[in-house]
């Protein structure tokens, strides 16, 4: 695993970003929307300054433990995801 980990929104500008970064850098694409809040009662805590509950996408936990295990390697995380609030839920 390369020292920094890049994460992105889809596979196909990992495969671009990657040739350009080199072999410092690895990059992980998050196929998209990885969390959504708790379907139902329980999203929102109002008795701790309502604080969100959100959970991981069943379609999407496979990426998600990639990336998890891609930064427990190494050093430095790089958030690329669009600025959109697709991008922005990501990050």
């Amino acid at each position: 695993m390369a020292e920094n980990l890049v994460v992105v929104e889809s596979p196909a500008k990992a495969k671009t970003i990657k040739k350009y970064l080199g072999k410092d850098f690895d990059v992980l694409a998050s196929y998209g929307h990885v969390r959504d809040l708790v379907p139902k009662e329980g999203a929102v805590d109002p008795d701790h300054d309502y604080a969100m509950r959100y959970e991981v996408l069943t379609k999407n936990e496979r990426h998600v433990e990639s990336i998890v295990r891609g930064l427990k390697k190494s050093k430095a995380l790089y958030l690329a995801t669009d600025p959109d609030r697709e991008g922005e839920a990501i990050a």
